[in-house]
């Protein structure tokens, strides 16, 4: 019972930290809970004693079922893939001009950016120290770039501090932090830290404080000295020297919560340095199927699955040939379908793998891309690439880091939302959803009313495929049921984000799927 009301507490927790303060907090909140981890990538499988020609039917042509179905073929089994969408890739997804869309409900949009420019609806952003898709980004040629995490130039925004007026990052990082080293350095000129620091150390840690709080000799922070760092009221130019800016008023930015968002940058998942693939998150998926588009069949709606002693059975609807039943055998499966798909699915696994199956809820989530006529981030406010986070319903804003300075349209994340919010959003019609974007983003914005062009949203709980965003577990949930998950059953062996300890990341996908052959291939290698 104590488990339970820990548990409880905590997902109530995450709720309200969601709705309150967006997505950022509540990623640092699953963090602070241990619900995202580094990686321990450590190379490719070596998948010894693989019996050559043994067949394996993968279920999913995501990162995971494609990571799994190169690998096992690289040792000698017969792959055979299949898939719901009509694409490679899963939600490790680009919309480009010409793509359709039709979530639940039917609504069908149909994304008329201009060539060159994508939304990534799902995965957006590789950290540096997820090396497990690194290793296949470098194995299959696919060419990375930074990914502008942090942007002092960005905004912050609380419609109900200055004024409803966004601010630079860089000006609340530099107020919070010297308004702060101010105080901490009166509190040691005032003795108060007597006992707890030698008088050598006090002096350092002054002059620490000073050079770090951007403190004048009389260890206060103005904006003689502030300037440096939060910018200044007027550059210095050819004909004169530049003129410092005014420190905002503590009480002003501690009232503002502005400053929860800082550390956000510090947190290893965000911090630099950060990729993206060049041209759309979709190069990955599409690299590796390559070599594999003879062994995948898309279109592909799995109805039942069935496995005994000799090997598996999966009925599924073949949506490319007029919904006809079809059937696909193998003696083993990589099944990567979502749980919040899966549990719907009719099956003969063990009756603890169905438990752990319906116990992982999934996240929602919603994007919304927008195409502008032109740069103005850029041309006018000078951000290139980089974050904006604001308490309105859009919740985040992220900037393009790549093609900077170019002529002509670009498309911003104009909307990530979680939780609440998110449903807010889904609720709507593609339509007033982009209204509803537009009306949160001229706030932070304004000229965007007139370099509005176009736009497509995708909430992630109205995806066909996927039912949600990522598998949600908890303290109890993975306690009960990773373990009976994320073994081998029978002749089966389930793997993708959502078996992992790294939820809503490629990395979780591409770890899992790479354990999931382990264990494929022990067993194989012993019949």
């Amino acid at each position: 019972m104590a488990n339970e009301a820990k548990d409880m507490k905590r997902r109530d927790l995450l709720k309200m930290i969601g709705a309150t303060a967006g997505g950022f907090a509540l990623y640092n909140s699953m963090m602070a809970f241990g619900m995202l981890n580094k990686s321990d990538f450590n190379g490719a499988p070596n998948l010894t004693n693989a019996p050559k020609g043994s067949t394996v039917l993968i279920l999913g042509a995501g990162l995971a079922g494609l990571v799994a179905a190169y690998e096992l073929k690289k040792a000698g089994y017969k792959v055979k893939i299949l898939d719901f969408n009509d694409r490679v890739g899963g939600r490790a997804w680009s919309l480009r001009g010409g793509d359709e869309y039709t979530e639940l409900g039917g609504y069908t949009q149909k994304c008329e950016f201009a060539e060159g420019q994508y939304l990534n609806p799902g995965p957006w952003r590789i950290p540096y120290h997820h090396q497990g898709y690194l290793h296949y980004a470098r194995e299959f040629g696919v060419q990375m770039q930074p990914f502008q995490q942090v942007n002092q130039n960005a905004y912050l925004h609380n419609s109900n501090a200055f004024g409803g007026k966004p601010q630079r990052y860089r000006e609340i990082f530099s107020d919070f932090r010297g308004h702060t080293n101010e105080l901490l350095a009166k509190s040691i000129n005032q003795n108060n830290l007597d006992d707890s620091i030698t008088k050598e150390n006090k002096e350092m840690l002054l002059e620490a404080l000073k050079e770090w709080g951007a403190l004048d000799k009389n260890y206060r922070y103005t904006g003689e000295t502030g300037s440096h760092y939060r910018g200044w009221a007027t550059p210095a130019g050819a004909t004169h020297d530049a003129i410092p800016s005014t420190p905002l008023n503590f009480d002003d930015v501690l009232s503002s919560n502005l400053w929860s968002a800082l550390n956000m940058h510090f947190n290893i998942e965000y911090a630099s340095t950060m990729f993206q693939p060049v041209g759309g998150m979709d190069q990955l998926p599409k690299a590796i199927a390559k070599d594999l588009m003879s062994d995948i069949q898309l279109s592909s709606k799995v109805i039942e699955i069935n496995q005994d002693d000799k090997g598996v059975k999966v009925t599924y609807v073949d949506m490319a040939d007029g919904d006809k039943e079809k059937v696909e055998t193998a003696e083993w499966c990589v099944c990567t379908i979502p749980f919040s798909v899966l549990a719907q699915i009719k099956n003969n696994l063990s009756r603890k793998v169905k438990d752990g199956i319906a116990a992982v809820h999934y996240a929602t989530s919603f994007k919304a891309g927008v195409q502008f006529k032109r740069r103005f981030w850029e041309e006018d406010e000078q951000i290139y690439g980089g974050i904006t986070f604001t308490d309105l319903d859009i919740g985040q804003i992220s900037y393009p880091s790549d093609q900077y300075f170019s002529k002509g349209p670009g498309v911003v994340l104009a909307a990530y939302q979680f939780g609440i919010n998110s449903f807010d959003f889904s609720a709507r019609t593609p339509e007033n959803r982009l209204a509803k974007v537009m009306d949160d983003f001229v706030k932070i914005h304004p000229q965007a009313k007139e370099e509005f062009d176009n736009g497509i949203s995708v909430a992630w709980h109205r995806n066909p495929g996927t039912l949600g965003c990522y598998g949600l577990w908890t303290d109890t949930t993975r306690e009960k049921h990773f373990k009976d998950v994320s073994t081998m059953d029978n002749r089966v062996v389930l793997a993708g984000e959502h078996v992992s300890y790294i939820p809503a990341w490629q990395e979780g996908a591409i770890l899992s799927s790479l354990e999931a052959i382990r264990q494929l291939n022990d067993r194989a290698s012993k019949k």
